[in-house]
C-alpha cells in the first residue's frame, strides 16, 4: 500500500515515471512489478534485443548518438590519415558498405586460413597461435597485461584460460537437458560455418566433431564460473623460466619476444589448463589443431564476414542462447563495433556532445556523498572489531573515481583503416589493441588507463586500483539526470554508485587490500562472520527459480548480490545525508522522496529478459535477472518497509531471522 500523501510543486525537477507503475500490483507483493510492470507491458522487448527496460533503451539511444557522431566523420573524406576522424569515420564506413562485404564472402580471411592449412610441425602452429593472439584471438589460451596481484603499481603479464566456442565450460559436460541441446546445436553451427567457409558438407560434420572433442578437452581442465570468481585459485606467480616447466612444448621465449613482452614472471591463473594445452600440443595431431585453429578464427571474423556468415552467427549466439528474433540492424552492430575498438577516437566529440561539465559536477558530488555514506556504515557495524574497521576505512580512502572520460585520449597512432575492408580494419585495430595493451608489461601501471570507452553504458570497480569507475555512456537518463529529484538519481545511479563502491567490500574486493594487493586485512573472528553474512546471500539467492528446476547459483552472483544490497543501503543513506540543510524533498505525483528512491531503483533496473537469456544468466552470469536484483536488495531493507508501510508478513518484507545484511 502507498503512504497517504500531498502533492507538492518540485519547480523543474521531474520525479519518478509515474505512468510505468503498475497500478493494478502492489509494492509489497511484487516491487519489480509494481514499479514498471505497466511501461513493460506496454514497450514488449524488440525483437534484436535479449532484454527491455528504460534503462536498455536509454542504451541504444545511446548508440543513435554514436551513429551520429560516426555518421558525421564518415561523411568526410578530407580527415588527415591517421587522425581519430579518419580512423573512427573510415571504420564506420567500410563496416556499412554491406554489398562490399557480400560480395567478398570469405575472401577476407582466406589467407589466414590458408596459413593455419598450411602447417607442417610445432614451430609453424606456435607461429600461428601467436599471430592469431595478435589480433585477440584467445587459442587456445590467452596473454593479457594486467596488475601484479601482489604489486599493483606493475603491471605484469597473465596467462588466461580460452579457447571455448560456447559459453563456458559446462555448456560442454553437464548432463541437463538444456546442455545437451546446446551441445547439439554447437555441432549444427560448426558444420554450417566451415560450410560457408567452403568445406564440402561431410567434411565439414567431421570438423565440427574434431572441433567439439577439442574444446571438451579444454573444458575439463578448465575453472567453473564459480572457481573464476574466486582471485586466490588464480594466484599462480611463475618465474619466466618455469612456464618450459608447465607446457616444455611451447617455446616461449620465442612467444614474448615475437610479442615485444619482457621475459618477467607471469600468472599463471589456471595452471591446471596450461598442463592440458600443453598435452595437447604433446599428443593431438597437427590436422586436429589446424581444424580447431580454423574454427576458432571464422567464429571470431563471421561477423566481420558476409551476411550468411552473420545469419548463421547470430543463430546460434543470438537466437539460440540469447532467444532474440532478429538482428540488430547493421548500422548498431557497426556503431558498437567501431566503439570496441577505436573507443577513444569516437570519444571526445562523444563526450563534448552528450556530457556537459554541470553533469560531472553533480556526479562528483553524488559519489563524494556515497563514499562518505560507506564510511558512516562501517563505523557503525556491530559485528566487525575496531582493528578491521580501521583496515576498511583505510581502503575505503584510497577509493578512486573516474568519471565521464579519460584524462588523455588514445591517439591510435599506427593503425590502418581504410574504407576497403571492413575485415582489414578489424585486424588493424585488434592488432593495435592487443599491442598497446602488451606493451604496458613491466612498466609501473599506468592509472590513466580506462578498461571501457567513454560512450559505454556501464561501469566497473576495478581491485588492484582500488577505482571506481563511471564513463559517459550511462551517465544519461534514466540513470542519470540533472533535471531530476535527487532522490530519482540517487535511487539510480546513486545505487549503481554504491553497487560499485560495495565492489571494493564483497566477497571478492574483501580480499584486496588498501594498496590493491591480494592480501588478508581481516581479524579471523570478523572474517568468519562476513563469510557467515555473506551465505545469508547465497541462502536467498539460492531461492529464486526462473522455471521449475532452474534457479539462481548463489555462490556465482554473490558479489553482484551483495553490491546490490549494500548498494541500495549506502545510496539511501547518502540521499539523507544529502539533503542535511535543505529540507526534505516535495512529495511528488503522490510519491514521497523516500517512495521515489526506491521506484527510481526498480524502474532502472526493472528489465524483461528472455527466458534463453536467463537461462543463459543464471548459468554463467554473475548478475541476477533483473526481477531478483530488484526485489532481492529492497526486500531486506527496512528502510524499503517504512517507505511503503508493508505489514511484516508481506513477500517484500523477509522475515527478521531470514534478513541479509552484509554492510
Amino acid at each position: 500500500m502507498l503512504l497517504a500523501a500531498t502533492t507538492a510543486s518540485a519547480g523543474a525537477l521531474h520525479g519518478i515515471h509515474t505512468e510505468d507503475i503498475n497500478r493494478s500490483g502492489d509494492a509489497c507483493n511484487d516491487f519489480f512489478d509494481y514499479a514498471n510492470g505497466a511501461w513493460r507491458q506496454q514497450n514488449p522487448i524488440p525483437d534484436y534485443m535479449d532484454r527491455w527496460s528504460r534503462r536498455w533503451e536509454s542504451g541504444e539511444v545511446n548508440k543513435e548518438h554514436v551513429r551520429d557522431i560516426l555518421t558525421e566523420l564518415s561523411a568526410r573524406t578530407d580527415w588527415p590519415k591517421g587522425s581519430s576522424g579518419q580512423l573512427a569515420g573510415d571504420f564506420y564506413a567500410a563496416c556499412m558498405d554491406e554489398s562490399r562485404i557480400d560480395a567478398l564472402g570469405s575472401k577476407p580471411v582466406q589467407p589466414w586460413l590458408d596459413e593455419i592449412g598450411a602447417i607442417r610441425n610445432k614451430a609453424d602452429l606456435q607461429r600461428v597461435i601467436g599471430k592469431l593472439h595478435d589480433i585477440g584471438v584467445a587459442v587456445p589460451f590467452i596473454v593479457y597485461a594486467t596488475e601484479d596481484l601482489h604489486e599493483p603499481s606493475k603491471t605484469i603479464a597473465h596467462i588466461y584460460a580460452g579457447g571455448l566456442g560456447m559459453p563456458d565450460r559446462d555448456y560442454y559436460l553437464k548432463p541437463e537437458q538444456r546442455f545437451v541441446d546446446a551441445r547439439a546445436k554447437y555441432l549444427e553451427h560448426v558444420a554450417k560455418m566451415f560450410e560457408l567457409a567452403g568445406t564440402p558438407a561431410a567434411q565439414a560434420r567431421q570438423n565440427a566433431d574434431t572441433v567439439f572433442a577439442f574444446e571438451k578437452r579444454l573444458a575439463e581442465a578448465s575453472f567453473d564460473n564459480v572457481q573464476l570468481r574466486d582471485p586466490q585459485l588464480q594466484d599462480h606467480l611463475t618465474a619466466f623460466a618455469d612456464l618450459s616447466k608447465i607446457a616444455p612444448d611451447f617455446d616461449w621465449a620465442k612467444y614474448f619476444d615475437d610479442a615485444g613482452m619482457p621475459h618477467d614472471a607471469v600468472n599463471v591463473t589456471q595452471p591446471r589448463f596450461l598442463q592440458q594445452v600443453e598435452k595437447e600440443l604433446a599428443t593431438t595431431p597437427l590436422p586436429q589443431w589446424k581444424t580447431y585453429l580454423q574454427w576458432q578464427l571464422l567464429n571470431v571474423a563471421a561477423d566481420a564476414l558476409s551476411t550468411p556468415f552473420v545469419e548463421e552467427n547470430f543463430a546460434f549466439n543470438g537466437k539460440f542462447l540469447t532467444g532474440a528474433t532478429e538482428i540488430k540492424p547493421r548500422w548498431k552492430r557497426c556503431a558498437e563495433l567501431t566503439d570496441q575498438q577505436l573507443g577513444e577516437a569516437l570519444g571526445q566529440k562523444y563526450v563534448e556532445k552528450y556530457f556537459p561539465p554541470e553533469a560531472k559536477a553533480k556526479m562528483q558530488e553524488m559519489v563524494k556523498n556515497i563514499l562518505l555514506a560507506m564510511d558512516d556504515v562501517i563505523r557503525g557495524l556491530d559485528w566487525m572489531d575496531e582493528e578491521t574497521k580501521k583496515k576498511a576505512l583505510e581502503k575505503r580512502s584510497t577509493f578512486f573515481p573516474k568519471l565521464g572520460y579519460p584524462d588523455k585520449f588514445k591517439d591510435y597512432k599506427g593503425v590502418v583503416v581504410s574504407r576497403e575492408s571492413a575485415w582489414d580494419n578489424l585486424v588493424s585495430a585488434s592488432r593495435w589493441n592487443t599491442a598497446d595493451n602488451r606493451g604496458q608489461v613491466g612498466k609501473p601501471t599506468d592509472r590513466s588507463r580506462w578498461g571501457m570507452t567513454p560512450p559505454t553504458s556501464n561501469a566497473y570497480y576495478n581491485p588492484l586500483q582500488n577505482e571506481i569507475v563511471f564513463p559517459a555512456g550511462i551517465l544519461q537518463p534514466p540513470a542519470f539526470d540533472v533535471n531530476a529529484t535527487d532522490a530519482v538519481n540517487y535511487g539510480a545511479i546513486g545505487v549503481v554508485i554504491g553497487h560499485e563502491i560495495s565492489h571494493g567490500f564483497d566477497d571478492q574486493g574483501a580480499q584486496f587490500d588498501a594498496q590493491g594487493r591480494l592480501a588478508n586485512w581481516w581479524t579471523p573472528k570478523d572474517n568468519a562472520q562476513f563469510q557467515a553474512k555473506g551465505q545469508c546471500v547465497v541462502k536467498q539467492f539460492e531461492g529464486y527459480f526462473i522455471e521449475p528446476g532452474v534457479h539462481h547459483n548463489g555462490k556465482l552472483v554473490l558479489g553482484e548480490s551483495i553490491g546490490d544490497l549494500a548498494g541500495a543501503k549506502i545510496a539511501y543513506r547518502a540521499y539523507l545525508k544529502s539533503r542535511e540543510g535543505k529540507g526534505p524533498e516535495p512529495t511528488i505525483d503522490g510519491f514521497t522522496p523516500e517512495q521515489q528512491f526506491f521506484l527510481s531503483w526498480g524502474q532502472w533496473r526493472g528489465d524483461e529478459t528472455r527466458l534463453e537469456t536467463q537461462r543463459t544468466m543464471v548459468q554463467g552470469d554473475p548478475h541476477p535477472v533483473a526481477k531478483y536484483r530488484v526485489n532481492g536488495p529492497v526486500s531486506n531493507l527496512p528502510e524499503f518497509r517504512a517507505a511503503f508501510q508493508c505489514k511484516a508478513d508481506a513477500p517484500m518484507v523477509r522475515a527478521e531471522a531470514d534478513r541479509c545484511e552484509v554492510w
